[in-house]
C-alpha cells in the first residue's frame, strides 16, 4: 500500500471517512476514496446476526470496482466463512471483533442460527501426507485461493470461539467441535496459492487448528500480530519469501510459529527465503490471558504441554532453504526445532540472537530420521546442513534432557556450528522426578542411560527420553563445531557435558562446563579440544567409549 493509502488509514482519516460511507446514498464510494463501509451492505455487528452474507456482498462490490479497503467499524460481527479476493484491504477498527460463530456440534447438522461453514474440498489423492487440518482451507472463518493483493490489518480481533481445534477438545469453556464433520470450521485465516500479502496489527484469540494456514503462498508479510490460541499460531507451508516479525504468540498446546513443507499441494514444494524476527513466543500462559492483558501463568502442575516453539517441520517433503530465525524471545515452552523427516532438504539455516527462559524440554533439537511419509515414488533422502546457531542465551531449562543433534546411521548432518551460546538449566538433584503427577517417575541413573534411534517415527525431542548428558547429545553428524559454548547446571549433575557418537571431525574451542569428566566420545573420528575449561587440549584421530 502506498504511504498516502496509509496516511488515510489513520485514526482521524478513517473516522471522518467512515462515517461519510455509512450515510452515502450510494454503496460506492469515488475511486479517488476507495474506502468501503461493510455496514452500507448489510453488516451489522451488533454480536447477534449473522454477517458474513453481508461482508461477503460487500468484498464482491469492492472486488468489482477494481479494488479497495473495507473498513470494518466497532462492533461484533458474527460469521461463518468469509471469502476474500484479490486487490481488496479489509482493515479491523478499533473495538471490531470478528466472531467464528459456533460450528455444528456432533450429531448436527447447523451451527449458530442454522448455519455451516463452507465445505471442506477434497484432496485426493494427498490426503495421506499430512494431517486432515493441512489438506482443507475452505473450511475456515477466512478463506482465499489463487489470491493476489490482499492483506488484513488494524488493531481489532479475530475470535475463533465456534472453530475446531482439530483434537476435539474443550479449553477454556469453548470448543468440542469435531474438525472433520461437515459444516464446521478449523482455521482463522486460510490461503491456499496467492501472493502478495500483508497480515498486520490484529489479534487472535483461539484461532482454532491454525490462526493462519498458509500453503504455497509468496511475498507475505506477518507483524505485530497477537495470537492467543489454542493450537499452532502461523503454519507456513510451502511459501517463499515470507517475513514473519514483531508478533506475540502464545500456543501451550501446540507449535507457535511453524514453517512446513507438506505434501498437501499434490507436489513437494520447499519454503524458502523465511526470516522469522523480533518475535514473542510462549506456551506459558492461560488460555486469553494475553489477549486480554493478564498474563496468567498455568500452574506448575498442570497437564499443559507449553509447546509454543519455532519448529520447521514436522511436515517435510520439499524442504527448507534460507532459513533465518533472529532476535526471538522464547519463554516457558519448548525451543527451536529443525526437522527433516519425509525427505526434505533443509539447508542454509542461520538461527542467531534467541533468548530461552524456562524451556519445558531443551532449546535446541535438530533431526534428521525417515519417516518418509510421502508418495513413495518421491521418496528420497532428506539433508540437514550448513546450520549456524550463535548469540543463545538459554535461563533455566529442564535438565532431563540435553539439546538434541541427531541424524541416523545411513544420513548424517553436516557442517553445524556453534558460536557464542550460553545453556543454562536445572542440573540434576538426586530426587528428580520425569513427567507429570500420577506419571512421573524418578529419573534413571545416567550410567545406564541409552538413547533410542527412532529413525522412522514422528521427531519429538522428549520421544527420546532423559539423555546421559546434560548439554549437548550429538549423533550422526560430521564437521561440527562449539567455540565459546557454556553449559552451566544451576545443581550439581553428575553427566559429562557432551556426548558425541558416530561423529566425525569435531572442533571445540574455548568450551566451558563445571569441572568434572565431560567428554563421552563413541565412535568419533577427527576430534580437537583446545583452550577450553571443559576437559584439557587434546587431538584424537579416533575415540571409541573413551570419557575426557
Amino acid at each position: 500500500m502506498q504511504r498516502r493509502d496509509l496516511l488515510k488509514l489513520s485514526p482521524l482519516a478513517l473516522a471522518s471517512t467512515v462515517g461519510h460511507v455509512a450515510f452515502a446514498q450510494s454503496p460506492a464510494p469515488s475511486a479517488a476514496e476507495a474506502l468501503f463501509n461493510v455496514r452500507t451492505y448489510g453488516a451489522t455487528g451488533d454480536g447477534k446476526t449473522v454477517d458474513s452474507p453481508a461482508i461477503n456482498k460487500a468484498i464482491e462490490a469492492v472486488a468489482a470496482a477494481g479494488g479497495g479497503t473495507l473498513v470494518f467499524p466497532a462492533g461484533t460481527y458474527v460469521c461463518f466463512t468469509i471469502r476474500l479476493k484479490s486487490n481488496i484491504a479489509l482493515y479491523l477498527s478499533q473495538g471490531c471483533t470478528i466472531l467464528a460463530a459456533d460450528s455444528p456440534k456432533p450429531g448436527e447438522t447447523t451451527g449458530y442460527n442454522g448455519g455451516t461453514y463452507d465445505a471442506a474440498e477434497p484432496n485426493d489423492p494427498w490426503t495421506p501426507y499430512q494431517d486432515y487440518g493441512h489438506n482443507h482451507w475452505k473450511n475456515s472463518l477466512f478463506y482465499g485461493e489463487n489470491l493476489h493483493n490482499i492483506s488484513i490489518q488494524g488493531p481489532g480481533l479475530i475470535h475463533g470461539k465456534g472453530l475446531s481445534n482439530g483434537t476435539k477438545g474443550i479449553r477454556s469453556g469453548t470448543g468440542g467441535f469435531v474438525a472433520e464433520q461437515a459444516g464446521v470450521g478449523n482455521k482463522s485465516i486460510a490461503l491456499k496459492l496467492c501472493h502478495n500479502v500483508l497480515l498486520r496489527d490484529f489479534t487472535v484469540l483461539k484461532g482454532g487448528h491454525f490462526a493462519l494456514l498458509a500453503t504455497g503462498v509468496d511475498n507475505m508479510t506477518l507483524d505485530n500480530l497477537l495470537i492467543d490460541t489454542d493450537r499452532d499460531g502461523f503454519d507456513i507451508d510451502c511459501c517463499r519469501n515470507v517475513r514473519v516479525s514483531n508478533c506475540t504468540v502464545n500456543s501451550p498446546w501446540d507449535d507457535a510459529i511453524c514453517p512446513k513443507s507438506s505434501y498437501a499441494l499434490g507436489y513437494a514444494r520447499s519454503t524458502d527465503n523465511v526470516t522469522i524476527s523480533n518475535n514473542f513466543v510462549s506456551g506459558y500462559y492461560d488460555l486469553g490471558s494475553v489477549a486480554d492483558g493478564t498474563w496468567k501463568k498455568f500452574p506448575d502442575d498442570a497437564h499443559v504441554p507449553r509447546n509454543g516453539r519455532i519448529k520447521c517441520g514436522t511436515e517435510s517433503n520439499g524442504g527448507f532453504r534460507n532459513i533465518t530465525i533472529t532476535g526471538n524471545v522464547i519463554e516457558g515452552c519448548k525451543g527451536i526445532s529443525l526437522e527433516t523427516s519425509d525427505g526434505a532438504y533443509c539447508e542454509d539455516i542461520t538461527v542467531t540472537g534467541n533468548t530461552f527462559r524456562d524451556c519445558v524440554d531443551a532449546p535446541l533439537f535438530l533431526r534428521l530420521n525417515r519417516r518418509n511419509r510421502n508418495p513413495k515414488e518421491t521418496l528420497r533422502p532428506g539433508t540437514l546442513r550448513r546450520v549456524i546457531i550463535a548469540d543463545l542465551v538459554s535461563y533455566n531449562s529442564a535438565s532431563s534432557t540435553a539439546s538434541i543433534l541427531s541424524g541416523i546411521p545411513e544420513n548424517l548432518i553436516e557442517d553445524v556450528k556453534l558460536s557464542n551460546c550460553y545453556f543454562g538449566h536445572h542440573g540434576l538433584p538426586k530426587d528428580m522426578k520425569i513427567g507429570w503427577g500420577e506419571n512421573s517417575k524418578p529419573m534413571p541413573d545416567w550410567h545406564t542411560i541409552q538413547v533410542p534411534e527412532i529413525e522412522d517415527a514422528y521427531p519429538e525431542l522428549l520421544r527420546f527420553g532423559p539423555t546421559p548428558c546434560n548439554g549437548l547429545f550429538v549423533r550422526h553428524l560430521k564437521n561440527f563445531e562449539a567455540s565459546h559454548v557454556e553449559i552451566a547446571p544451576a545443581n550439581p549433575d553428575p553427566r559429562p557435558a557432551f556426548w558425541l557418537e558416530d561423529v566425525h571431525r569435531a572442533d571445540f574451542f574455548a568450551v566451558t562446563a563445571p569441572p568434572q569428566p565431560n567428554f563421552s566420545l563413541h565412535n568419533v573420528t577427527d576430534l580437537r579440544i583446545l583452550w577450553s575449561r571443559a576437559a584439557k587440549d587434546a587431538t584424537l584421530e579416533k575415540a571409541d567409549d573413551k570419557v575426557l
